[in-house]
């Protein structure tokens, strides 16, 4: 008799078959190439890390080579230069400088050290940027002080902007710049430099500029004579006080003060001497009458 060879299915099993088709996912292929690997990995670390002592001791070593990076010669800053300051915003600089030098360029905090420098009052814009050679570059824009601010603590310096630098004992200490008073007064110090330019051709001298109710300002000349300035266009109000004055003296006469508040209307105060001479004088003339 003839042995009949049972047949064998080709087809693949239920089993084998989803296992196929599941390795023809792209996710699932990736997740065996890329994904197993990286969970193998991720748990040799981890049982290696689960012991403190392993764990301190990579610390340790990360740290001493990045100390070793970052102490090499070519990142030490060891010096720094000042450029555009004067001695006293240097001494400044190097008494709030918080940091010891030698010094590692990546220990340096450049946008924190730029702003400490520009909160010194005398600073008005600092650069700092680290050259080659380990030199600290530090650039320094100071504040232009223009006038005296008197207060009621004291007299302060200030720049065009009303920005106080620094405080001075009395007016003698800095004769060359022109002194305002007044609350506001240092919000507005251009229009005063503006008022005291045009107050020039009077040809006296100056004691200072009064701001007034914080709108507007007095000038107050050496005899302690005040033109009372308006809040609006007084440099123009100033520049006609100089015209009259030019063709009739105002200012060598007995007066208190000129004021020009109501520029269709000058006024002028007379000093109580001079009023009850000109009351006398009204009296006898209309008495004559």
């Amino acid at each position: 008799m003839r042995q009949v060879i049972p047949r064998v299915d080709p087809a693949p099993s239920r089993l084998s078959y989803r296992f196929q088709r599941l390795m023809l996912t792209p996710v699932y292929r990736r997740l065996l190439r890329v994904g197993l690997p990286v969970l193998v990995v991720a748990g040799l670390c981890a049982g290696y890390l689960a012991d403190e002592a392993r764990r301190v001791a990579l610390t340790d070593q990360i740290a001493e080579i990045r100390r070793q990076i970052e102490t090499r010669p070519e990142f030490m800053v060891r010096l720094m230069a000042i450029d555009g300051a004067s001695e006293s915003v240097q001494a400044d600089i190097h008494e709030i400088f918080p940091y010891d030098l030698p010094a590692s360029s990546f220990d340096l905090d450049l946008p924190a050290i730029r702003t400490m420098l520009e909160e010194l009052p005398a600073v008005a814009q600092a650069n700092v940027r680290i050259r080659q050679g380990g030199v600290l570059a530090v650039e320094i824009a100071e504040r232009q002080p223009v006038a005296l601010w008197r207060t009621r603590d004291g007299i302060d310096v200030v720049d065009i902007e009303g920005e106080s630098i620094a405080s001075v004992t009395s007016r003698a200490a800095r004769p060359d710049l022109p002194v305002m008073t007044g609350d506001g007064a240092a919000a507005h110090v251009a229009q005063a430099l503006d008022i005291l330019q045009a107050a020039r051709p009077l040809g006296q001298d100056i004691r200072g500029l009064v701001r007034m109710g914080e709108r507007r300002w007095d000038l107050v000349l050496h005899d302690g004579k005040r033109i009372l300035l308006p809040e609006e266009e007084p440099v123009r109000a100033l520049e006609r006080v100089i015209v009259l004055n030019a063709a009739h003296d105002m200012l060598e006469r007995d007066l208190v003060a000129i004021d020009m508040r109501i520029g269709a209307r000058p006024t002028v105060r007379l000093s109580d001497y001079a009023t009850e001479e000109w009351w006398r004088i009204t009296s006898m003339t209309a008495g004559a009458n």
